[in-house]
């Protein structure tokens, strides 16, 4: 088991695919009126946020001790969780009149996106590493 490129590609193919999506879609963003610039700050944000999660989960997935394994990956879904929590707020707050729903609810979709695809890919490694 280990952490290389061809583990973090799903993550880094989606940030590149929604980034293109929403720079080159600015006219059909438009007109949906979803905010180009929180879209693309936003998916910036998770994917940091879900490469984080994903270093923390993976390094307790290296772990022997089955008690390390589990705090390792509940440490790093409560972590991405409250984060995510909290940068929402500020942007609530930040933002109150001129919130931008769509964008806003389209990044909720975005975090339940990244957040499959970060357990696929440690499920990937986990069965890697039974059979390793």
């Amino acid at each position: 088991m280990q952490t290389n490129r061809k583990t973090l590609m799903p993550l880094a193919v989606l940030f590149i695919v929604l980034n293109g999506f929403f720079i080159s879609g600015k006219n059909l963003l438009n007109k949906w009126g979803t905010d180009q610039d929180v879209l693309i700050i936003g998916n910036l944000f998770l994917m940091i946020i879900t490469l984080f999660s994903y270093l923390i989960a993976s390094r307790g997935l290296k772990s022997e001790n089955t008690h390390a394994f589990v705090r390792a990956v509940y440490s790093s879904i409560l972590i991405k969780l409250f984060i995510t929590l909290i940068a929402a707020f500020v942007y609530i707050s930040v933002y109150r009149k001129e919130l931008n729903k769509p964008a806003f609810f389209t990044l909720m979709g975005l975090y339940l996106l990244y957040s499959f695809i970060e357990v696929k890919t440690l499920t990937r490694q986990l069965k890697e590493k039974k059979n390793g």
